[in-house]
């Protein structure tokens, strides 16, 4: 059984509770959540993730994940509720400093792109730069804030990064660094705050682009920023409420963009055809920071500071989802992991790609419970 003197780490964040105890734990589709777990049980098969401070063991969820990989793909959604039954002790997450635990949405946005700079295509989304390095307590320099976990290597050693303000000034320009060119920065800013994108290239051929690090500078929420201005209620902030103040406001919109100093930089993570049937096409989402193709209504973003990748974790809104009609209620698998969720009861559900899925992800802001899945030892 699950105990604090087992689990030290956990600094009592996490309180164990039984299967019975989890309202609408069976009621749900299983099967789909274990098809999640084995997308995530492959990669771990071959190179297990790290243990995070939750004290979620990354060794225990592999050999877990070996299993459910030796199992097959066929059963129903009652084999695969005893598999997690039978493999993981559910344990409620504290919320603490918040009443509850906090869930915001997000998705894969599919826009139109080029290749090259055009007259329409001019804001460019960049690779990582080789000068950005990674960073942590083994070489953060002096005075630089423990947040950081990136940095610019210099002759002199590692030094704050440029931020957002500062790149889009044209610091990164000339370096060969353009992956692919979007129509606005306001475009631009979506895509990273999602943090991967669908582009449509002239030809008909797609490239998908996922993230590949940052500048390492705290995420800011504008929405926040448009309130203290005045140019938003708190109450009517959405991400399409925030776009289209962008976009009715282009000679404030940059310096608002600005106030995220965090930037981000992306990879290509797989290229098709206008028809093509490929593994990276539209049927299988995006991959996360876990190096796996995240599943719509499914994947999780959590805190990857304190939570294990690939862990299982049931998600209980405390009111219903836009155009759902009872609260979610949901075994999710954490694939990816973000700027702005931070803290232990804090997650990010991935609703899908386009715009409809957006839209959904944009109104996503609900209170929820949060109960991670414990592996169990052998035996």
């Amino acid at each position: 059984m699950y105990s604090e003197a087992a689990h030290p780490s956990l600094s009592g964040l996490l309180r164990p509770v039984g299967f019975e105890a989890i309202a609408g734990w069976r009621d749900d589709d299983h099967a789909a959540a274990l098809s999640c777990f084995r997308i995530s049980a492959r990669r771990m098969a071959e190179r297990p993730y790290g243990t995070k401070a939750l004290g979620i063991d990354a060794a225990k969820l592999a050999r877990i994940a070996r299993l459910a990989l030796s199992a097959g793909e066929n059963g129903d959604a009652s084999t695969a509720r005893r598999f997690f039954e039978a493999h993981f002790e559910p344990c409620r997450v504290d919320p603490s400093p918040r009443p509850s635990g906090f869930v915001t949405g997000y998705f894969e946005p599919e826009l139109p792109a080029s290749p090259v700079r055009t007259s329409r295509f001019t804001y460019p989304l960049l690779r990582r730069p080789p000068d950005l390095v990674d960073i942590d307590d083994s070489n953060r320099p002096a005075g630089m804030d423990d947040s950081f976990r990136f940095a610019r290597k210099t002759p002199q050693g590692p030094v704050e990064y440029f931020d957002r303000g500062v790149i889009e000034a044209g610091a990164l320009a000339g370096r060969g660094l353009e992956l692919a060119w979007l129509e606005s920065a306001v475009d631009g800013f979506f895509v990273h705050i999602q943090g991967s994108a669908r582009l449509a290239m002239p030809d008909g051929s797609h490239l998908r682009i996922a993230y590949a690090g940052k500048s390492g500078h705290p995420y800011t929420p504008i929405g926040r920023v448009l309130i203290d201005m005045g140019a938003l209620a708190r109450e009517d902030v959405t991400m399409a409420s925030i776009r289209d103040w962008l976009r009715a406001n282009p000679d404030r919109a940059r310096d608002v963009m600005a106030k995220n100093r965090s930037f981000i930089f992306f990879a290509a993570s797989g290229e098709t055809g206008p028809s093509s049937g490929a593994a990276t096409g539209p049927a299988m989402g995006p991959v996360g920071a876990a190096s796996v193709p995240l599943t719509a209504g499914r994947s999780l973003a959590l805190d990857h500071g304190l939570h294990t990748f690939g862990s299982p974790v049931w998600i209980a809104t405390h009111m219903p989802l836009p155009g759902e009609s009872k609260p979610f209620r949901r075994l999710m698998i954490h694939q990816d992991t973000g700027s702005a969720i931070t803290g232990p009861a804090r997650g990010d559900l991935f609703v899908g790609s386009g715009d409809e899925a957006g839209a959904v992800a944009g109104a996503i802001r609900h209170d929820a419970d949060f109960v991670v899945l414990v592996p169990k030892d052998a035996g």
